[in-house]
Parts: C-alpha cells; structure tokens; sequence
C-alpha cells in the first residue's frame, strides 16, 4: 500500500498529539491524519496554564500549538469536543462518543494524563479547583484575580510543581495561600529535603504559609461556598478557594479496555511502549504523559509527565508509526518560574536512586546549579537562575562517568571540562 491509502490515527489533542501530526506531514506523509481530542479547543501547551496565561502575562491564542488553520492547510483532519469510546484492534478502528467509526492502519494513544482527585467531604464545592486544561486556568485566573481584590484565601492541597506555580501566581495577584503538604518539604520526594527546603524558604518569604506533615481531611462550606478546610491534625484554615494539586494519574482506560499492556500504579502506571513507543500491539503507538516507555540510556522504565516529553515523544512515535528507526533516549527534562526564580532539571533521580548531593554556587542567593550522583556519576542536575548549562549537564549525564565531586562543586571549573 502507498502512503496515500493509508490512514493515521492520532488520540488526544495535546502537544504530543498536535506535534506527532506535524511530524508525519513533515516527514513525507501523504496518507490521512485524523487527530481526535476530547476538548473543544485546539491543541495547546500546559506550562503557561500554571505561568505566564495564569499570570495574565500571555494572551489566550499563545498556547496554542499551531494556529487553527494549520489543520486544514496540512490537511490534518481534526475531531474537537470528541472523546474516543473504543478501540476495536481486530478491526482496527475506534468509535467515537457520536458513534462514528473510523478505520486505522497506525494509531497513537497520547491521552495524556488528568488530575487526581481528593476524596473527602466538601469536594463537590463550587470553589474547589484543579489545574490541567485551559478551561481550569481560565476560571481559575478569575477566582485569583477575585481573592487578590477581596483579601481571600487560597488553600492548596499538595507542594508539587503545580501547586507551587499556582502558589506563586495567587501571591502575585495579592491572595492570602497556605498550602498544606503531608512530606516535610515541598518537593521532597523529587528534590530531597535539603533542596525542597529552597523551594519552602522562597514561598515563605513571598507570605506563603505552609502547613507540613498533614493532609485535608474536609473542606467545609456553606451554600456551596468554601469557608474553610480541616486537615487530619485537627487544624482549620480559612479559605474562600481550594485548589486540589496532588499529582495526575495517565489516562490509560482506553488502552486497558483494549488490552494493550499496562504498568502498575505502584510503578508509576501509563501505558508500556518500548523504546519506538511501540504498545503491545504492533500497530499502535503511545505517548506523552500516558507512555511509561522503556529508556535505553537510563536502562529502566519511566513516565515522565513534563512538556518536553510530550514535545519530543509525539514526533518520535510519528516516525516509529511510519516505520523509521526510532531509539527514544531524551534525557528527561523539565522547568519551572516562580516569583524571580527559574529553574531547569535535567535526569532522573527518583529517591534511592542516588548517593550523594553536591551543589555549585551560591545556594541561600538561590543561585546555583545541584547535581545528584550515584556512584560518582551524575544521574541529575538542577539549574537555579544559572543559565546555559543544560546542554553540559545533559552531556554529563549521558556520558554515565565517574566526576570528581570537588571538581563538580567549584565554580571555577568549567563543566564541559568534566565531560569525556
């Protein structure tokens, strides 16, 4: 069969979704492309939904992945504001929730991933929020500007990424926040408890309260208005908004009920592709935040739920699903902006994966770069306001050797030194 005859399906109308259709027009392919998304809004990116669009610093039509008529010019079919229902792989088709059918040869499975939800009392509460689509940073970008004017409060329930950035935003529009988080630290379980002491120290000289080592256990109201949240210490905390920021968990349902082969949750979940982002299934492909794929340069399995994997995984898989050579070994890497901080993490360093921390510049000024080692080897590096060294230390990671920690401390070193 020629390219012409062949049809490419594509689920899920994110950024891996929307640059998987770019790469197969750009790479030569003059078959069908039919791109399918649950939302009514054309592919966008996430980080400016928790920065720059929530801190009213970019404009709407700036998310977007590509301009509508994109689509049409590269004779992308698109089918907005449509869920995929099921996917029949002896057929080799999905049906859609209007029950149309459509037939595929290759099919790519980027759902990408949606927020996990708390289960207590209080939670069907009007002023309760979560942060993943744009519809959500829309209306929450009404309730910050309304709590800045109003002097209200803002409760979040998690330290993570999100929860931060959105901490940071409700400080800039003038909100009183106070995020409650079971670990000692923000980000303990991702940067360890020194380096989550950063983050901690940063919120709390912008008036951010924390309230560690508890989880909300009741978010109380009236009318079905927020007036307060309980955690499970027997504390209150006033808030007028709650937002729930306590991690996402990758859509797999589609892929389970068509018996494709899944990671445990205890393992972090997803959808098990191999190093092409290949499923079980020869003829499907998955990627993004739903994809737990094998990595060849760092030998294990791993889902990664950053912006930089949905930008290189969709083009990857686009190339496997037309039968190039694909070996998907990015380095995983990801960023953050809050208040005058910015910050850059490359590798992957879950807790016990690594032995030793060691940091290079000026820690309590938040200007420095970490490093995380196992064995003498860099596993992990973070840039905090130090610019143009990610390459170095993506370098350094790939490279897998024994680095002087001394060496690796002294800012007098040049890193790309320490490079074999």
């Amino acid at each position: 069969m020629v390219d012409a005859d062949l049809s490419f399906v594509i689920v899920g109308g994110g950024l891996a979704g929307a640059k998987a259709a770019e790469t197969l027009r750009a790479e030569g392919f003059n078959g069908r492309v039919i791109l399918i998304g649950d939302e009514r809004d054309h592919p966008y990116e996430r980080p400016p939904l928790s920065k720059g669009y929530l801190l009213g610093k970019e404009d709407r039509d700036s998310v977007f992945v590509h301009e509508p008529a994109w689509y049409a010019q590269n004779d992308v079919e698109l089918h907005l504001g449509q869920s995929v229902t099921t996917i029949d792989r002896a057929a080799r088709t999905v049906r859609l929730g209007d029950g149309t059918v459509i037939r595929y040869d290759k099919l790519l499975l980027a759902t990408g991933a949606e927020p996990r939800r708390l289960d207590i009392p209080g939670i069907g509460l009007a002023g309760v929020h979560h942060l993943r689509r744009l519809a959500h940073s829309d209306r929450l970008k009404q309730v910050l500007t309304g709590l800045g004017r109003d002097n209200g409060h803002l409760v979040i329930a998690g330290a993570g990424w999100i929860g931060l950035e959105v901490a940071a935003a409700a400080r800039t529009y003038g909100a009183e926040v106070t995020v409650v988080e079971f670990e000692p630290t923000p980000l303990n379980r991702v940067l360890g408890p020194e380096l989550g002491q950063v983050f901690a120290d940063l919120h709390t000289e912008h008036g951010v309260r924390f309230h560690f080592g508890a989880r909300l256990t009741e978010v109380v109201g009236q009318d079905g208005m927020v007036l307060a949240v309980r955690t499970d210490d027997g504390e209150e905390h006033p808030a007028h908004a709650v937002l729930a920021a306590i991690g996402a968990a990758p859509r797999t349902a589609l892929a389970e009920n068509a018996g494709l082969a899944l990671v445990d949750r205890a393992d972090g979940g997803g959808i098990a592709v191999d190093a092409s982002l290949r499923t079980s299934d020869p003829d499907i492909f998955a990627a993004g935040d739903v994809a737990a794929a094998q990595n060849p340069l760092l030998h294990t399995r791993i889902r990664v739920e950053h912006w930089a994997n949905a930008l290189n995984g969709g083009p990857a898989a686009a190339r496997a699903m037309l039968g190039r050579d694909v070996s998907y070994d990015r380095v995983p890497y990801f960023f953050t902006d809050q208040y005058d901080l910015g910050m850059e993490y490359s590798g992957w360093a879950p807790p016990g994966s690594y032995d030793q921390v060691v940091a290079r510049g000026d820690v309590g000024k938040r200007e420095f770069i970490a490093f995380w080692l196992n064995e003498g080897r860099v596993v992990a590096g973070m840039n905090v306001n130090v610019w143009d060294v990610t390459e170095d230390i993506q370098k350094l990671i790939r490279s897998g050797a024994t680095v002087d920690p001394d060496a690796l401390a002294n800012p007098s070193v040049p890193l790309e030194s320490l490079i074999p």
